[in-house]
């Protein structure tokens, strides 16, 4: 059967039968249909025999491993999210199936566009009638001695059209537009060798090189391994996928901002697309005013989120669409190689940890803004979202006297706490919270099933909770951080005011090898991860205010990717002037050999040079300003020893208790009150009545220290006095309040004794 002159014209009608026919017969491409009628003069049989034989051949070099027959499921590790996903799925988050649906056979064949050029180029064509090769299952009559008629997997990577991706502008995301391979692929397909793998264990990290930072006043960038900054900085924003380039230039336009590729979201971006691990602790958060910076940095880690995510669906298509075809094709059973592996244990790839649902709240509205509008045809449960996320009343912040001010007939008005609390605090605040989000084709999907979602945001207070009911066999298992790729710490000087040793858990038990399967194919799972690598590629980006040591340890111990790390290092201006409630503040430093031993020195150097100083006093009026709970539990337990009389706002004081203990410093029924730094933070209670204040441990905030200092300005008692002890040991603290430059000075100097005015 021909049609006349063998033109290829789709639009004439016999042609176009003929399309159709070799189409449902192959579940070619049209373009490939036509290609193949007209180099067979439209003859139908011929066409549709010659392809069938190019596909059969690429069982010849097919690799000689052996899986399955049947389609990959499409449960963990990054399985292709389906376009009409089932309404039925559990809404809890506790909700765990222990296997996903199987992905359907129709899904796996559906169809991009047609290319813009053939996809199959060189095939090798016959003529009707010719008999086919039986050892070789390839055309015998062709002189071609090539292999021009066989497809293997690399073939099919380059098919232009064997994408299931919506995409239809983007150019194959494996590749940057140079050719040159991205930063997404580069790192996961690293095979690490063993003795690499050693050296990585031994956690012994040296920073080689710095750089200033060309965004961040008096910072430099320090790193381990070669000096990669530079080349993340000129690489620009070529590594995007394009559909989420193209929105966010739209959205830094829609705000006035400068173009994504010279701005501050493209200069961070590049840095944490490098996939190294990096440690950002002098970044000016919005509630310290600084909503710029602080704004900036969350749209990068955002944009490299939804860049790793939505490339890793990508790569998944492709992946999935290359299986299809060649187990429909195949005579004997189908043989893949490592080229498929495209995912891990289970799909969660992102991990964002958050202190409380405000800032959880801001981040994910951030992220919806961010994803392309065709991916967000349908954000599913944002009614929800927002009612859990939202404004809530917190009822520990009804103390009558510090937060309501009596007006006339029992009206009320709070009074204004500092405005980085209200920034802060202002909404909930409650740090209890886990969402899994799931991008499908066109929606986001809020409180997705964890084993299904993308991304996790998170408490690291709720995901400690869930590993704790775990060990204590309460849940069965915490397997979707098996597979984390991405974990993302934001505020993180907020969770070290909460409790820093829940974080740390949650970094060490990530990319554990799972205890079940969760329906994922085997044959599709990273090498890397079933040699239990996987936390040798995880990257992570630590994000906040300040540095402390607990910070830097889990940064050491438990950031251990082989890319390498990046730090931002600061030089702190001498900004002591700033407290002007008194003249006069006395440091006193003590001698420390070793971190061990710390806090004996320092409660014997309390013991035997500053209380024998307030023991015998009359008047009154002492405040202990105390760091952290553990010493405050010592310092209360030698007061008892010494029958004192105090009164205590520490950490776990119920509201009515620090109203009645207020009321009894300011009355001097006790003479000495015991303050801890996470319950000002917190709670910001002001204290009147303080005619002496002894700094028992420097805070960890700097933006605490005048506030504590300022309490003393209600005192009527012009002989006010401030005390501070500290040591070599409390370097980081001390160089936040004093400055680099007046910390070393005090710490090296051959005196133990600094006034400074």
């Amino acid at each position: 059967m021909e049609a006349a002159g063998g033109n290829l014209d789709l639009n004439d009608t016999a042609n176009s039968a003929l399309v159709d026919s070799f189409y449902e017969i192959t579940s070619s491409i049209r373009q490939e249909a036509a290609f193949f009628l007209e180099s067979h003069q439209w003859d139908l049989d011929a066409a549709v025999s010659t392809f069938l034989d190019n596909d059969n051949a690429a069982v010849a070099v097919a690799p000689s491993s052996a899986v399955p027959a049947a389609p990959p499921t499409g449960g963990g590790g990054g399985g292709t999210p389906s376009p009409t996903d089932s309404p039925d799925e559990s809404m809890s988050p506790n909700y765990s199936p222990s296997q996903s649906p199987a992905r359907s056979r129709s899904r796996s064949r559906s169809l991009s566009p047609a290319p813009a050029t053939m996809s199959r180029l060189p095939y090798q064509l016959r003529q009707r009638g010719e008999k086919k090769n039986k050892k070789t299952g390839t055309a015998g009559a062709s002189g071609s001695g090539n292999r021009g008629g066989i497809r293997t997997l690399a073939d099919l990577n380059r098919i232009p059209g064997g994408s299931d991706s919506d995409d239809d502008d983007d150019e194959p995301q494996e590749y940057y537009t140079g050719g040159e391979k991205s930063s997404f692929l580069l790192h996961l397909e690293k095979n690490l060798s063993d003795e690499e793998v050693e050296s990585l264990s031994k956690k012994k990290w040296k920073y080689r090189w710095e750089v200033p930072s060309l965004d961040l006043s008096n910072c430099k960038w320090v790193g381990t391994g070669d000096c990669c900054l530079k080349d993340m900085l000129d690489s620009s924003t070529r590594d995007v996928k394009q559909s989420l380039y193209k929105h966010w230039l739209e959205v830094c336009k829609l705000y006035g901002g400068r173009d994504f590729p010279v701005s501050k979201h493209g200069s961070f971006f590049n840095i944490f697309n490098s996939y190294r691990d990096v440690l950002h602790c002098n970044k000016k958060p919005f509630y310290l005013k600084g909503h710029g910076e602080d704004s900036n940095i969350m749209d990068a880690y955002l944009m490299h989120s939804l860049n790793h995510i939505f490339r890793s669906i990508d790569l998944v298509k492709k992946n999935d669409t290359k299986v299809a075809k060649l187990q429909e094709t195949a005579e004997s059973e189908l043989l893949i190689d490592d080229v498929v592996r495209d995912r891990g244990f289970t799909r969660p790839k992102v991990l964002i940890l958050l202190p409380i649902r405000h800032i959880a709240l801001r981040v994910v509205k951030r992220l919806i803004q961010l994803t392309p509008q065709a991916s967000k045809v349908n954000v599913e449960f944002m009614d929800r979202f927002l009612e859990e996320f939202g404004y809530q009343e917190d009822e520990a912040d009804l103390d009558n006297e510090e937060l309501k001010l009596k007006i006339g007939n029992s009206k009320s008005q709070k009074i204004s706490k500092p405005s980085d609390y209200e920034a802060l605090f202002g909404g909930n605040s409650d740090d209890d919270f886990m969402i899994g989000i799931k991008f499908t084709r066109k929606s986001i999907r809020l409180y997705s099933d964890f084993y299904s979602s993308d991304m996790i945001v998170a408490s690291p207070l709720a995901l400690r909770e869930k590993i704790d009911k775990v060990w204590a066999k309460k849940e069965e298992d915490f397997d979707y951080l098996s597979s984390i790729e991405v974990t993302i710490v934001d505020h993180a000087d907020v969770i070290a005011m909460q409790n820093w040793e829940h974080l740390a858990v949650v970094l060490e038990q990530s990319n554990r090898m799972p205890s079940k399967q969760h329906g994922t194919d085997i044959m599709r799972i990273r090498k890397w991860h079933l040699d239990g690598h996987a936390r040798f590629y995880r990257q992570t980006i630590v994000l906040g205010h300040y540095v402390n040591p607990d910070i830097n340890s889990s940064f050491n111990n438990w950031c251990v990717n082989y890319q390498g790390k990046d730090n931002v290092v600061a030089v702190m201006p001498d900004e002591f002037q700033y407290m002007v409630s008194i003249l006069v503040q006395i440091y006193e430093r003590f001698d420390v050999g070793s971190i061990a031993d710390i806090d004996d020195i320092r409660l014997a150097h309390f013991i035997n040079k500053v209380f024998p100083k307030i023991k015998d006093s009359e008047e009154g009026g002492i405040m202990i300003f105390i760091s952290s709970y553990f010493e405050f539990v010592r310092v209360r337990n030698f007061l008892k020893s010494q029958n004192a009389s105090f009164c205590l706002l520490g950490d776990n004081t119920k509201p009515k208790d620090v109203s009645r203990a207020r009321n009894w410093f300011i009355q001097g029924k006790h003479k000495i009150m015991l303050y801890t730094e996470r319950l000002l933070f917190f709670r910001r209670y002001k204290i009147r009545g303080v005619r002496d204040l002894i700094i028992y441990s420097l805070p960890e905030r700097k933006e605490l220290y005048p506030e504590v200092v300022n309490m003393l300005e209600g005192a009527n008692n012009s002989n006010m006095s401030c005390t501070a002890l500290f040591s070599k040991l409390d370097w980081l603290r001390l160089e936040r309040i004093v400055g680099t430059a007046s910390a070393k000075r005090m710490v090296t100097s051959d005196k133990p004794v600094f006034v400074l005015c």
